[in-house]
């Protein structure tokens, strides 16, 4: 499923400033509207702003706001695939999700990781990693 190639793909950079969340779902609404039915671009376009929003929130808290975020949008026949890329320090995202989903306390009460089990529930596919250029990258798919 990797190896295929995009149906339509786009690409956007933006400040780290929770402002920009406007301009992030203004470009996944152009990209996804009327292409895609509304289930799915409803499920991806709040997986994308909790992704964006907790970039901006936690891995960039400390970065200056000139820091670039980096977005891509992919359709693939039978996936949509959206990536965001962060410079912060790195963090397990299944030892996280892990840790959130056994607290004895209701999650989604909480604000701290609320974000990261919509993000897990939205999508079909979840992965958080490392890059050799010391940025980390988000990867979300939801199938079609």
């Amino acid at each position: 499923m990797q190896n295929e190639e995009p149906i339509k793909q786009s690409q956007l950079q933006v400040e780290t400033d929770l402002k920009a969340v406007t301009e992030v779902l203004e470009w996944f609404d152009h990209f996804a509207l009327p292409q895609l039915p509304k289930e799915l671009c409803w499920d991806c376009k709040v997986a994308l702003e909790e992704g964006f929003t907790n970039v901006v929130r936690h891995a960039h808290r400390h970065l200056p706001k000139t820091t670039p975020i980096e977005l891509e949008l992919s359709v693939f026949p039978h996936y949509i695939e959206m990536r965001i890329w962060d410079r912060g320090e790195p963090f397990d995202l299944r030892a996280k999700l892990q840790t959130l989903y056994q607290e004895e306390e209701d999650p989604l009460e909480k604000e701290d990781g609320r974000g990261l089990m919509f993000i897990d529930q939205l999508t079909d596919e979840l992965s958080y990693q490392r890059l050799p250029d010391h940025r980390n990258c988000l990867l979300m798919r939801k199938h079609r």
